[in-house]
């Protein structure tokens, strides 16, 4: 089975085409269906041979290679995940698949830049196109792949929302739109209108060709660019505006189920990560040590009051 992906001169393996056809029916997202398919391309290259011909074993000696080879959890996980829809699915094999397993992925809080930062590297943004997309990465909490995609009309100026289409997990949404992004996306709509970028129920955020909307990675690198011109040496990107969102709405005392609503997140324990990194909390937590007589090592008890003398 040949799973590179082929040119539009070559031709496609039955079995290929049936995994495709598998995902086809199942209306998988693009990106989703290239790393499966990329799962079964890294193993046909370990095994010398068509995947279909893997035994048990041979799918545990893969998934040690992925380690020894220094892959990360996440790529692990993402392999295994798109094996076992190619045998799971495609072959009606999942007994193969036992002696795979997913690993578990570190948990690492994000950086999160002050409402002082954010201040600044939304002002040292490229051009007004990239400061209206970074204010709606950290004015609403949209991922970067929701900014992106963003259409002049999912913005709704009466009701003071955003309209995200098919986010994550291809479900629409509401996002909040306060009166400060309202006037700065129709500062950068008048101007992008005039020069001829925006069209009529186009993107808000087109690229070079107004036919196609800027991409996450041109919109990173004017990220990373304005972090430099604001002088800010974190390590910072889009996704992190969104992060910056949700911490400052926690340290402001908004609930926590409210801004699961908002960042669009399907469970609560993922939005309570935002606790651990909202500092301002932290601060306002008075530690039980205050609340002690102890004095540090080394330091002199008070002497005694003088006592009256006797009568």
């Amino acid at each position: 089975m040949d799973v590179s992906t082929p040119t539009p001169s070559a031709a496609v393996s039955p079995l290929r085409q049936r995994m495709l056809d598998d995902m086809r029916m199942r209306q998988f997202a693009e990106h989703t269906q290239e790393g499966y398919i990329r799962a079964v391309r890294k193993l046909a290259t370990f095994l010398g041979r068509s995947p279909h011909t893997a035994t048990a074993e041979d799918l545990r000696r893969f998934q040690l290679h992925l380690v020894d080879t220094g892959t990360g959890p996440v790529t692990i996980n993402a392999t295994i995940t798109g094996l076992k829809f190619f045998f799971d699915i495609t072959l009606g094999r999942p007994e193969l698949m036992l002696k795979m397993t997913h690993v578990a992925v570190p948990r690492k809080l994000p950086v999160i830049l002050s409402p002082e930062e954010v201040g600044r590297l939304i002002a040292a943004a490229p051009n007004l196109k990239h400061q209206a997309a970074m204010s709606v990465a950290y004015g609403a909490g949209l991922r970067v792949s929701e900014v992106v995609s963003l259409k002049v009309g999912d913005i709704d100026g009466e009701r003071m929302t955003l309209r995200v289409e098919q986010g994550k997990g291809r479900k629409d949404r509401y996002a909040m739109l306060s009166p400060v992004l309202l006037e700065r996306l129709r500062a950068w709509w008048r101007l992008g209108h005039a020069q001829g970028k925006i069209r009529h129920g186009g993107w808000l955020f087109p690229g070079l060709d107004p036919t196609d909307h800027v991409t996450a990675r041109q919109l990173n690198r004017a990220v990373h660019l304005a972090a430099a011109t604001a002088d800010i040496d974190k390590r910072i990107t889009p996704h992190g505006l969104r992060h910056a969102f949700a911490t400052h709405l926690l340290e402001q005392k908004v609930d926590i189920r409210v801004i699961q609503v908002l960042l669009g997140h399907k469970r609560l324990d993922t939005t309570t990560l935002y606790a651990a990194v909202a500092t301002d909390l932290l601060r306002r937590v008075i530690s039980p040590l205050d609340h002690t007589s102890a004095k540090p090592a080394g330091e002199p008890a008070p002497e005694p009051a003088p006592q009256p003398p006797a009568l």
